[in-house]
């Protein structure tokens, strides 16, 4: 028996909530909610006392593993690295799979955010692109071929 039963969501925390949020809502995911969040929960579980965060979750059209994009009011946040490539430790990127590619990534550049590198072909069964949102999040598109 696993221990996993499912895969609920991702976390990513940004420092602009709305300019995070319209990224994921261009990509396609839909606003499930938006709150504050702040005592003794939050402070157990981040391990920082005293902090409130404001969290918007969103996920997939008819469902699925959500994201919860989170902006702490207090503390300050801790800066990133917003240019991070593939070979940076950390949390590398968030991947869905598109119908066309192609078209999703021009509509992407139209709202602003543009490739990393190129679209790839792997082993003609998928095509793949990195884009870059704000605060340097990073999303993989991915279609399958055939």
């Amino acid at each position: 028996m696993a221990p996993i039963t499912t895969f609920d969501h991702v976390g990513v925390t940004v420092r602009d909530l709305d300019a995070a949020t319209a990224f994921f809502v261009a990509l396609g995911l839909e606003i499930e909610g938006r709150t504050f969040v702040e005592g003794e929960f939050i402070d157990t579980v981040c391990g920082i006392p005293d902090s409130r965060t404001e969290i918007v979750m969103l996920h997939p059209p008819g469902g699925g593993t959500s994201v919860e994009l989170s902006s702490f009011v207090r503390p300050d946040p801790v800066e990133g690295s917003p240019a991070a490539m593939a070979n940076e430790l950390g949390l590398r990127s968030l991947a869905f799979q598109v119908d066309d590619l192609r078209a999703e990534v021009a509509r992407l550049a139209d709202e602003g955010f543009g490739l990393i590198g190129g679209i790839g072909e792997y082993e003609g069964i998928w095509l793949m692109a990195y884009v870059r949102g704000p605060e340097g999040i990073t999303v993989a598109l991915a279609e399958r071929l055939g």
